[in-house]
């Protein structure tokens, strides 16, 4: 047996006549087992999730607006929701025809719905298994719903006539709506609902019928006629503020077209080119020449009459377009066009006429501002009855007069019929004609001044109301 241990000593090498031994290598010593962890993971994976599907699902045998929703997620619970309400069955009377709720239109807020119902009943918490959710307030979509139930009893419907508008002799006329019936849907929804309330999937509801007003109200119709009637009340082409082309109610109801739209709201439309012929012979109309006016005035400056109106210049502007911009303008109910037009103002003439008479010559001067345009003879008063001198105005006039009165020289009375063309200016002073005498140029008078009828027709009709008289000696 070869010595294998070191002497004290001695070197660490071994001898050279020493045999080669050599060591095998260990094997790794055997791992121990983790049967318990092989069968832990699996089970601790299964515990976890169930920990985590109680927490994101809807609690078993939970319902919502009739629908079961358990072990389901709110996502999912809403299409649930939403699809049980579809597939509902409706029966129309008792053996009658059946819709859906999807024919309907009818819908519920599932969303809303199924989150209540994972508030209210979550999976993890055992109390509020088997909970139930009222299904709230159903909708129907009102066309599909009329058109189904119209499909399904056509007997029930009747279509409504709707409010018209008419031209007429005596303007624009309305013809009232008429109410037609259909279903009451109303009723169908409630019964909807309260099946959904008692986890139904299918309802009987015994039809009944509702007025069914038209689109277009006689209300719409009246307040459109309304607007019409003011529109011709207004129709023509204006200068400023004046109408100088009036359109009359023919013309206009000829131009514009009544119609409604999809809402059954009235709408008023206008022809352009019917316009135009109109806008074509606008010219001949609306141009003019600027006439001056001629106007009486006091002295104190107080119009007291127009011997001329006057009128101002016009002349018509470009009307490339008037006709198209009228059409828009009528559309929107407003018939009052403003044209585009140069105007020249009037002017104006004023004139101060005064009757003045001089005592002295006997003699009345017509004067306009200030110059003698005409003269004559006259005869005032007498002596004892004179004529009182003054700056007076035209008061009362009367074309013809019985006068009566008391001679203010003689004290005598008189009366004096049929005396013409008299123009009292101080109290009973006036100016009148005398065909009873014809001694003009002196005194004749019981205080009045006289001249020959013809002349006091003239002056009568020169001086106005309010016309200045100054008598002087």
């Amino acid at each position: 047996m070869s010595d294998l241990i070191t002497r004290s000593g001695a070197d660490d090498a071994p001898a050279a006549d020493a045999p080669d031994v050599r060591w095998a290598p260990a094997e790794p010593a055997p791992k121990r087992r983790h049967l318990g962890w092989k069968i832990g993971i699996p089970v601790g994976i299964v515990t976890a999730g169930a920990v985590a599907a109680s927490l994101v699902l809807i609690a078993p045998g939970t319902a919502a607006a009739g629908a079961q929703v358990g072990w389901q997620t709110p996502g999912v619970a809403a299409s649930t929701i939403a699809s049980h309400l579809s597939g509902m069955t409706i029966t129309l009377g008792d053996g009658g025809p059946t819709v859906t709720g999807a024919d309907l239109g009818a819908s519920v807020d599932a969303v809303a719905l199924a989150d209540a119902a994972f508030a209210r009943s979550p999976m993890w918490n055992v109390t509020s298994w088997f909970g139930q959710v009222d299904a709230g307030a159903v909708t129907l979509d009102t066309d599909r719903a009329t058109e189904s139930l119209r499909a399904a009893l056509p007997d029930l419907f009747t279509d409504p006539t709707p409010a018209s508008i008419s031209f007429g002799d005596a303007g624009y006329e309305v013809s009232p709506a008429v109410d037609g019936a259909g279903i009451d849907l109303e009723a169908v929804r409630n019964a909807i609902e309260a099946g959904l309330a008692d986890g139904a999937s299918a309802v009987t509801v015994e039809p009944s019928t509702e007025p069914v007003a038209a689109a277009t109200s006689t209300e719409m119709a009246d307040a459109t006629a309304a607007t019409l009637a003011e529109m011709i009340a207004e129709a023509g082409f204006y200068a400023g503020s004046e109408r100088v082309v009036e359109v009359s109610a023919d013309r206009l109801a000829s131009w514009i077209t009544v119609g409604t739209d999809e809402s059954g709201a009235f709408t008023i439309t206008a022809d352009a080119a019917a316009i135009q012929s109109t806008v074509d012979g606008l010219a001949a109309k609306v141009n003019q020449d600027a006439v001056t006016a001629e106007v009486l005035e006091s002295e104190a400056g107080t119009t007291l009459a127009t011997v001329v109106e006057g009128q101002d210049g016009r002349v018509l502007g470009d009307t490339a377009g008037v006709a198209r911009d009228f059409a828009e303008q009528l559309a929107g109910g407003d018939a009052a066009y403003a044209l585009p037009v140069d105007v020249t103002p009037r002017e104006t003439v004023t004139t101060v006429r005064l009757a003045e008479v001089d005592l002295g010559e006997q003699r009345l001067y017509l004067k306009e501002n200030g110059k003698v345009i005409d003269t004559w003879l006259i005869s005032s008063g007498r002596d004892g009855a004179i004529t009182y001198t003054g700056h007076y105005s035209i008061g009362w006039r009367t074309p013809l007069q019985d006068m009566k009165g008391t001679s203010r020289d003689t004290g005598s009375k008189y009366t004096q019929p049929d005396v013409p063309w008299v123009m009292y200016f101080n109290g009973n002073q006036a100016f009148h004609g005398a065909y009873w005498h014809n001694n003009f140029g002196n005194q004749m008078s019981a205080g009045c001044v006289n001249m020959p009828p013809a002349l006091a027709k003239q002056l009568y009709d020169w001086l106005p109301d309010g016309g200045d008289v100054w008598i002087h000696a």
